[in-house]
């Protein structure tokens, strides 16, 4: 894909982070959702927030020209749309996503001294340091998931499977969209026990935790229960190296029965690592936040399934946005 030629196609690509940060800036400081309920003047929001209140309203403004705020008189109101995209009180709110997001920001801004060799592993992404950014990063992955599981669930066709490992499942986002799919399936959800609460509380809430064994643990360090038809890893192989995906093959493989599938939804690159386009940016947040982590061609994915003794390996469906799935049998 080509940006163009011209000066200011190429000046708008150099400070596109401008506006980037504007938002970003709101969503930490919650503005859509302190202005959800009712328009207020930069005085009275910057009073809600201990803030500066000239340095607000230069802030609320620009949020007003990006679209993204109404201003009536002296007072601001998020309104429509975007509060139903961006205020917490929103059921379907994306704002866990954005404060992953800007939650990024310092990591990427090293990228010139990673590539120059300089610091490449030394902020490597660790969730359970921070509970609010656990609980924001689970969030995140569950807006950007929901929608997509049923798409996802339904191009993988669980049929007659009984029996589903979700490894590093989250707060249940595929492991709900495969038992609404399969009334007679049940499901081992294995991630960090932190996660597990938040899971438990997802599962409870949508009336399934009956159906679930909320499993505790690592998978860098523990085995998985064994006994499943089905195993699940989404969106987790960019984060490994080859070699910790191919021990995590392993561990799946000795969790299935005879017969049994393994999926892997995660980005699948074209032979020369230029496509999809998505996928080669989401490779330089791996760079920025692991040790090994990046994204991977289906021929990569399929040498490791193949090494940990999988067969029947194929490309089962391809994708764009992280929604490509990779599945194998055990012979």
């Amino acid at each position: 894909m080509e940006i163009g030629s011209s000066p200011e196609t190429i000046l708008k690509l150099a400070q596109g982070f401008m506006e980037c940060r504007i938002f970003q800036t709101a969503a930490e400081l919650n503005l859509f959702t302190i202005l959800d309920q009712t328009p207020l003047s930069a005085a009275e929001v910057a009073d809600r927030i201990s803030g500066d209140a000239r340095a607000l309203a230069v802030l609320l403004d620009a949020l007003v020209a990006m679209g993204l705020l109404v201003k009536i008189g002296q007072t601001y109101e998020c309104k429509g749309d975007v509060a139903g995209m961006l205020s917490a009180h929103a059921p379907q709110s994306i704002l866990p996503m954005v404060l992953h997001m800007a939650s990024l920001w310092k990591r990427w801004s090293r990228l010139t001294d990673i590539v120059k060799g300089r610091g490449a592993s030394d902020d490597e992404f660790d969730f359970t340091r921070d509970a609010d950014e656990l609980k924001s990063f689970i969030g995140a992955m569950h807006s950007i998931g929901a929608p997509m599981a049923k798409r996802i669930v339904k191009a993988a066709n669980p049929g007659a499977s009984r029996a589903l490992l979700d490894v590093g499942g989250g707060s249940g986002t595929y492991t709900i969209a495969f038992l609404r799919a399969v009334p007679g399936m049940r499901a081992t959800l294995f991630d960090l026990p932190d996660v597990i609460e938040m899971a438990r509380e997802r599962l409870k809430n949508e009336g399934l935790l009956d159906r679930v064994t909320l499993v505790p643990g690592s998978f860098y360090l523990q085995e998985f229960p064994d006994s499943h038809d089905l195993a699940l890893i989404s969106a987790i192989i960019h984060s490994n190296s080859i070699e910790e995906n191919l021990e995590l093959y392993r561990k799946v493989f000795r969790a299935l029965r005879p017969g049994g599938r393994i999926l892997i939804r995660d980005y699948v690159m074209s032979p020369d690592r230029t496509w999809p386009r998505d996928g080669t940016v989401f490779a330089i947040n791996m760079l920025v936040g692991t040790t090994g982590g990046g994204t991977y061609t289906y021929d990569e994915i399929e040498t490791g399934l193949r090494q940990a003794g999988f067969e029947k390996i194929r490309l089962l469906k391809q994708g764009e946005n992280m929604d490509a799935i990779v599945e194998a049998f055990k012979p």
